[in-house]
Order: structure tokens, then sequence, then C-alpha cells
């Protein structure tokens, strides 16, 4: 059976065994996203337990998919699929109480810089503040950030009702301009970044690419990719204030 036709009789129907069908059908989108989201966490959690975080999310959006609405289901599942593996994580609390302290005391150090002088902190600012020299605060960089990737997904994701699925200015006007104010922001802070964290931001979430992509995209380690990634995701927290409180 065709997916459109399948959709539609779903849709009518509501049938388990169609539904079981429609999840078979696209739970490669899962392993996509699954797969993308390994890369970064792939030391600390299973590339397996991501799928089945995952599949979860797929469920969720089929169930609640209306096909009348001019979008496409992929898009659509994939906001939920990514959020409910990002929010399972979370859950799980698989963070090192240390990394998390780590990472509060840096972006604690990132936003008192962002309002003393409104402006993004530099490296070597950060890093005096920790008491650190460079390649200290480089490894803090590269502990601190699976949780700092994370906990930026899981606030825009869910707490900011971020998303392009659900932007139905007739349905919830005042939470679609509060969408929409925040993916403008996001788009304007992600330009302002320095060049090389902008293209890492550009390439990882928009294009999709994998670090060993990216890597091999900036002739640079993927180790330094992800570091270059926390700095970056640190600065888009610290200008982002109401949005991720």
């Amino acid at each position: 059976m065709h997916k459109e036709a399948m959709w539609e009789k779903y849709g009518k129907t509501r049938d388990k065994a169609l539904k079981d069908q429609l999840i078979v059908e696209y739970v490669d989108l899962v392993k996509i996203i699954a797969g993308r989201l390994y890369t970064s966490y792939g030391k600390t959690v299973e590339f397996d337990d991501l799928v089945s975080y995952g599949i979860f999310g797929l469920i969720d959006a089929i169930e609640k998919f209306d096909p009348t609405k001019n979008v496409k289901f992929e898009t659509y599942a994939y906001i939920r699929i990514r959020g409910a593996i990002i929010d399972q994580l979370r859950n799980l609390d698989w963070i090192p109480r240390s990394v998390r302290q780590k990472h509060k005391k840096l972006e604690d150090i990132y936003k008192t810089i962002e309002n003393e002088f409104g402006r993004s902190a530099s490296d070597e600012e950060v890093a005096e503040r920790l008491g650190v020299t460079m390649d200290a605060f480089n490894g803090i960089l590269s502990e601190v950030h699976s949780f700092t990737v994370v906990s930026l997904e899981e606030k825009i994701l869910n707490n900011a009702n971020f998303s392009i699925i659900d932007d139905d200015i007739n349905s919830e006007p005042q939470i679609y301009f509060e969408q929409e104010e925040l993916k403008n922001t996001l788009i304007n802070l992600v330009q302002n970044l320095p060049e090389r964290e902008r293209k890492i931001i550009t390439l990882y979430y928009y294009s999709e690419l994998t670090y060993k992509e990216i890597s091999a995209i900036l002739g640079v380690s993927e180790s330094r990719i992800s570091q270059l990634h926390t700095k970056a995701v640190m600065k888009l927290r610290g200008k982002l204030g109401k949005y991720i409180e």
C-alpha cells in the first residue's frame, strides 16, 4: 500500500496494524537521527538505546500527525523523534556530577561576561575566570560537550515550545509568535558567531553533517570540532536569555 493511502486509511480507522506498518516504514528515519546524535554522545550511551528512545518519538508522531496540514510527516516526526531522544537522555541523568558542575561554572562565566560587556566572551577571558591555562580550557570544553548540546536542545525543544511543526497562528497565536521570535533570534545569533563556529553550527544542525564530515570540510580534528561546537552553544545559551530560563 502506498504511504499516502496508508495515512489516509489510518487517519480514518486508527487501525493498530496500519500503525505498525507506518512504524516499519519510518524506522530508518529514527536510525538516521539516532546515528547523528550518537556521534556526539557515543561514549556514554549505546546506539541501540538511542534508537529505542527515538521509536517512542516516532510512535507519538504517528499518533498525533494530521495529514490534512501542509507539513510532510518526515518534518513533523524529525522534531518529535529527536526531542524524545534528548528528553530520555536528560531523564537518565547520565552525566557525571563533576561534569555538570564544570558545565554550570562555564555557563555562568559566559552569561556573566555577556551581561557585563554586551558581547560574547573570548577564550582568554573564560580561561582567566576559570583560573586555568588555554590547554586546560580546551580540555574542559571537550569534557562538557555532550551535556552542553543535550542541555541546549532539550530546553529549546521542550521548554521554549520551539517546534517548526505546530506553527499554526490560528490555534495558538501567542505560542506561534514566541516560536517565530525564537527562530529569528537563533538565526541572527548564529549569523553573528565567529566564522568557524558559525560554519559548524550550520553544517551540524542545518546540513545535518556528522563531526567526521565537518572535520573533513574544515580541515581540523573531530575533537576540535567538538570544542568549537561547545563554545558556540555556550555563546548561544548566553544570549538566548528568556527563551531557555
